[in-house]
């Protein structure tokens, strides 16, 4: 099977430099760099295949990044990137070298960092039932019929609590966000997964502001976290700014 170069991101590099044995595809291939002028791909060597979409294969392209993270700002490059050779990355870096340099300058200084929120479940919807009032006027009625009279209002109080719930997401939302934006230079919000997700979001924030965000994500954590679950990850490569699509084909 012909060998080729699994691209993992790029960074500003003016000498050789090697990561550790974490190439994708559990062969323990070798990061290292291919550079031209100032700057490098950091690739392994890998087959030239469509590697799947697995759990194991993405955290190891994503593992690889972070290794490399911890000495230089990267540009991550979209997972199962292969270049045929060494001369075809070169290529690409000579081609591309302008937009990667201005890339690498824009991102100095700034990280990712994400932040979940989810309605703790044992707490949300006791709190939904006790605080609108149209939803207990409703309990209180059904509570007095016999329970095969009350598919009706049982329907109901079902979808009553699923409004209030949506309710209650864009008004937690709003504050989170409220908190976090002014000290984060762009945003993202992502897909949030299950009914009780609130937000999940990823800031790109200046180092010099990083303290003071993680202090109002602590200051929410004290006010809402009898309710409110907040999982935080911090210094994660910045997938969801920068993602390079290289078109092998094209160069």
């Amino acid at each position: 099977m012909k060998e080729g170069k699994y691209i993992y991101c790029v960074i500003k590099a003016n000498e050789p430099k090697t990561f550790g044995s974490l190439g994708v595809g559990e062969r323990g291939d070798e990061l290292h760099t291919i550079r031209f002028n100032d700057i490098a791909v950091v690739v392994s060597n890998s087959p030239i295949i469509k590697y799947p979409v697995s759990r194991e294969n993405t955290i190891a392209h994503e593992k690889a990044i972070e290794e490399v993270m911890k000495q230089h700002v990267v540009l991550p490059v979209r997972f199962c990137t292969i270049a045929e050779d060494e001369a075809k990355v070169k290529k690409i870096l000579e081609k591309e070298y302008e937009k990667f340099k201005n890339l690498l300058g824009e991102m100095k200084g700034k990280k990712e960092l994400g932040l979940k929120a989810i309605f703790k479940e044992d707490v949300i919807y006791k709190d939904i039932l006790e605080r609108y009032e149209d939803i207990k006027k409703l309990k209180k009625t059904a509570a007095s019929k016999p329970p095969e009279a009350t598919h009706y209002e049982r329907m109901e109080i079902g979808k009553m609590v699923e409004t209030a719930l949506e309710k209650e997401k864009e008004i937690y939302e709003k504050t989170i966000l409220d908190a976090l934006l002014p000290l984060a230079v762009e945003h993202k919000t992502n897909k949030t997964y299950g009914e009780r997700m609130i937000i999940n979001a990823a800031f790109l924030v200046e180092k010099s502001k990083e303290t003071e965000f993680d202090q109002n994500v602590h200051e929410l954590d004290e006010k809402y976290g009898n309710k409110v679950k907040f999982k935080y990850v911090g210094t994660i490569p910045p997938f969801n700014f920068v993602n390079l699509v290289i078109n092998i084909g094209e160069y």
